[in-house]
């Protein structure tokens, strides 16, 4: 494994996927790409903290299924590190369900789209949300996953 995985549980609710589970959604993403030895931290926390991160960022006061924080290093630096993730597990818990979803085929999901966005993918215009869709199913693919949309 050449990621390194920072990865963070302040949370309770179960069930949440494993470390090494994660690690591996992460690697696809970067094994999509083209990158190797990159730096991710992932913490899956509960409501309150998701909706406190996302009042705080966002100012949106509820929480969200995934934060993305990327890493951004001064020009003379050169770090590996893409940056955090936060993931609430009730949401994603929720939408799974309301979605009917396999719980950790939505988490996979999730996690891909986090990883996305901290190497600089965006759903803000329709043809970046396609671009960045349509890498999302390729990956969730190759993991024996279902399209998700």
């Amino acid at each position: 494994m050449s990621t390194i995985l920072d990865y963070q549980l302040a949370s309770e609710f179960s069930p949440i996927p494993s470390e090494a589970e994660v690690q591996k959604w992460v690697e696809a993403v970067l094994q999509h790409q083209g990158l190797t030895k990159q730096e991710i931290t992932v913490r899956i926390v509960d409501a309150e903290e998701g909706q406190a991160l996302n009042h705080d960022y966002r100012q949106k006061d509820y929480p969200t299924n995934v934060l993305s924080f990327p890493f951004e290093a001064p020009p003379q630096v050169d770090m590996p590190f893409l940056g955090d993730l936060v993931i609430c597990a009730q949401v994603v818990a929720k939408e799974a369900q309301e979605q009917n979803k396999e719980l950790m085929h939505h988490w996979a999901h999730m996690v891909i789209h986090g990883t996305l966005h901290l190497l600089g993918f965006d759903h803000i215009e329709a043809e970046e949300a396609e671009e960045m869709e349509t890498i999302e199913v390729a990956i969730l693919n190759q993991l024996g996953i279902d399209d998700p949309y």
